[in-house]
């Protein structure tokens, strides 16, 4: 008799315990996209389809500045974390064993084994440091932070890509005298360009939906989008909260997708 292995689909329980799990862990994102379009001012009670609070939120000043700012922000720490990452990737994975390789490791995946909270008064006592000596208050104190806490994010794609890639192509390249930077933009760059740009997507995700680290290290007028929403939840809750919700998961699903179908691509 053949054995069949073992399917945990098979397992008695095993699709109701499912669908109860997907349905916990969706069903409130559905209702928070349902509601963004209610025509009343209730989260909780349907008054009829509108685009009403989309409209509000496109036409809030403070809405507006906060996603401007969002975005440079993102942009930027994508930028920078994902240069970062391609050089560390580079430096740990186009290398022999070193001494002092696995301390790397662990410095390069800091931010994702220490508590976010932690990073985030940190950093609040470091560059508080740096305000009081410089005077300075402006955006870069947000982008150096989000750029660092990015770094492994951008960091892991772009390692898995290098390591999956066959070094038979370098190897010809330097064998015809080609200097590590021609081999790197010749060869090693048209392979790699889609995990950097999956690192860089996922990047821009985290910096754009985060909060804890930018509400630590914020100046005054330097609210994000995330941090705008979660002053306006203090206050008072509309739909117009529902609207940008929605926008925002929207974009994070958008680049998510990408970012898997880029990390598919043949190698």
């Amino acid at each position: 008799m053949a054995n069949r292995g073992f399917d945990i689909r098979k397992l008695t329980g095993f699709s109701s315990i499912a669908m109860a799990c997907f349905f916990m862990l969706y069903m409130p994102i559905i209702l928070l996209v349902v509601y963004s379009f209610n025509a009343g001012t209730s989260i909780a009670i349907w008054e009829g389809f509108s685009w009403r609070w989309y409209v509000s939120a496109w036409d809030n000043e403070m809405v507006q500045e906060a996603t401007v700012r969002s975005l440079i922000i993102a942009v930027s720490a994508a930028a920078i974390s994902t240069s970062v990452a391609v050089l560390a990737a580079l430096g740990t994975t186009r290398t022999g064993k070193f001494r002092g390789q696995t301390t790397v490791f662990a410095l390069i995946h800091q931010p994702l084994m220490v508590p976010e909270i932690v990073t985030a008064v940190a950093l609040l006592i470091f560059f508080a440091s740096i305000k009081v000596v410089t005077g300075y208050t402006g955006l870069m104190y947000l982008i150096i932070a989000h750029s660092a806490f990015c770094i492994p994010f951008a960091y892991l794609p772009i390692r898995a890509r290098l390591q999956g890639m066959d070094l038979t192509l370098e190897q010809a390249g330097a064998d015809l005298y080609g200097t590590p930077v021609q081999v790197f933009r010749h060869v090693t760059l048209p392979q790699l360009w889609p995990g950097i740009l999956a690192g860089a997507m996922l990047a821009f995700v985290i910096s754009l939906d985060d909060v804890v680290i930018t509400e630590f290290v914020k100046s005054a007028g330097q609210d994000t989008l995330p941090t705008y929403m979660l002053g306006q939840l203090r206050r008072v809750v509309t739909p117009e909260i529902n609207a940008i919700s929605t926008v925002l998961l929207m974009i994070s699903v958008t680049m998510v997708i990408a970012y898997t179908l880029l990390s598919k691509v043949k190698k």
